[in-house]
């Protein structure tokens, strides 16, 4: 199963790497990490999707990871009401005889054309990677050239910040 997990640590040089390295040594597969500012000067929001057999073996890296000197906070957002969502950024070959047929996709999707040349359109899109997965079978058809995904972000609803939880 996947499990969602949301930190915030000081941004401090190695932080990263100290936690990648304790989920790794605990043979967790780590599938998306974003990493990146919060409202605190000093503090980064990292989100990470991992792949784990059990709530139990989440619990335990989470407990592992929050005896971290660096780290502030550390939430499991799996089974709380939350938002998510990821961006892509897709170059596409798109000729004279498709680019209307492309055009009509982004359309549908309702995602941006961002840059545009004679041969090739990128496209963004942001929603969740049901979404995202969807606009990447149906690009498939065409001759995709580039793909560039960003993990997933994670916020849960409500007036309650990571921090506070």
């Amino acid at each position: 199963m996947k499990y969602q997990l949301t930190l915030l640590a000081e941004d401090t040089p190695g932080v990263l790497s100290h936690i990648v390295s304790l989920i790794s040594r605990r043979s967790f597969n780590i599938n998306t990490l974003s990493v990146g500012y919060t409202e605190e000067e000093h503090v980064t929001r990292m989100s990470f999707v991992l792949t784990a057999d059990s709530e139990n073996e989440v619990e335990q890296i989470m407990k592992q990871i929050n005896k971290l000197i660096n780290v502030i906070k550390i939430v499991n957002l799996t089974h709380i009401d939350s938002i998510n969502r990821e961006l892509v950024m897709i170059k596409v070959k798109a000729d004279p005889i498709t680019r209307n047929d492309i055009v009509n996709i982004v359309n549908i999707f309702r995602a941006k054309i961002v840059d545009i040349n004679r041969e090739t359109l990128v496209i963004e899109l942001t929603g969740d990677h049901t979404k995202i997965d969807a606009l990447c079978e149906m690009l498939a058809d065409y001759e995709v050239i580039e793909v560039a995904r960003t993990g997933t972000l994670t916020m849960s609803r409500g007036t309650i910040p990571v921090k506070n939880m």
